[in-house]
């Protein structure tokens, strides 16, 4: 039989209850859900699924908007020609 240890690690309390409930109604306990995750990591050598940065919040992105604000708060700011008119 394989021998168990136990694991601490800190989460956010928002994020566990949301984890239990979807685990709960997955029918697993968050304990197997995290021995899956980990099963399937020492497996394939890898995090099964993709991680990534919203690019809505790059830097470059940020900066264009917080330019593009300005603009409007100076009166300077024109219309941007996807915008639809409410009154059509």
């Amino acid at each position: 039989m394989a021998q168990t240890v136990n694991v601490n690690f800190k989460l956010d309390a928002d994020v566990k209850k949301s984890m239990e409930r979807a685990c709960a109604d997955m029918g697993l306990s968050m304990s197997a859900a995290f021995t899956v995750f980990a099963k399937k990591v020492g497996r394939e050598k890898r995090i099964p699924f993709e991680i990534s940065a919203d690019p809505f919040y790059s830097d470059s992105n940020m900066a264009h908007l917080r330019r593009g604000a300005a603009a409007l708060n100076a009166g300077k700011g024109m219309e941007h020609e996807l915008a639809e008119d409410d009154g059509e």
